[in-house]
């Protein structure tokens, strides 16, 4: 009987925590709005946009979600013992990320190998702080947030299934930057940056399912980031 009971109990705990993030696409879909709503109706400096615009529109939403639902496991994946390890495994992912880029660009361009002092240069530290804005925001958004209620909401889906809607979800806010930025070039420019930021999502979501670090993947998104501008893609 209190076997019956304590079972009972534990599956009425599970439905009130799957039922709290009732809130969830409404939060996010109206997040959506807000932003496409704001980058179409003004046009601020890149470094606005990528501090204050996105602390209001990404950061604000998590902030409110995490009061109203009370989503302990979103603020865990922020904690500062993981700070050391998701450091270091961001410079690890972000590493692999320039080399695999560099290694390409010299393949599919011809171009030579030179030495560049980039990390001597002053715009390049600037560009990398803006960078670091950039992923602190995006992943408190994309997966610190969304995932990881995607993963509370549909516990019974496969990891590959998770990851996937984050990823598409992460991918829809980037279309209309993508169309902005590349319409007047080709569609094919288009398709191939939505596919690169959807590859970049997808592995950004199992990075985080496997280690539930924020760290290392602010870390990592800000390198890949810095990757793609210093080779002009």
């Amino acid at each position: 009987m209190p076997s019956l009971v304590k079972k009972r109990t534990k599956t009425s705990s599970k439905t009130i925590g799957q039922e709290s993030h009732i809130v969830f696409y409404p939060l996010v879909f109206l997040t959506l709005f807000l932003w496409v709503l704001y980058r179409r109706l003004f046009t601020f400096p890149v470094w606005f946009d990528e501090t204050l615009g996105k602390a209001l529109f990404f950061g604000f939403p998590v902030w409110l979600y995490i009061n109203m639902v009370g989503a302990k496991k979103i603020l865990e994946t922020m904690s500062l013992r993981k700070f050391q390890s998701g450091v270091l495994l961001g410079l690890a992912v972000g590493g692999v990320f320039g080399f695999a880029t560099s290694i390409l660009t010299l393949f599919t361009r011809d171009v030579g190998v030179q030495p560049v002092a980039l990390f001597s240069s002053g715009q390049f530290w600037n560009e990398f702080v803006l960078a670091l804005f950039t992923g602190f925001w995006e992943t408190l958004l994309f997966f610190t947030f969304i995932l990881t209620v995607i993963q509370e909401k549909y516990d019974k889906w496969a990891v590959s299934n998770q990851a996937l809607l984050a990823s598409a979800i992460f991918l829809i806010f980037h279309l209309p930057n993508i169309y902005v930025r590349f319409s007047h070039i080709s569609i094919q420019a288009m398709v191939f940056q939505a596919i690169l930021l959807f590859l970049f999502a997808l592995g950004q979501s199992f990075l985080f399912i496997g280690r539930r670090n924020t760290y290392a993947l602010i870390l990592s998104h800000a390198i890949w980031g810095m990757v793609l501008l210093v080779h002009t893609w």
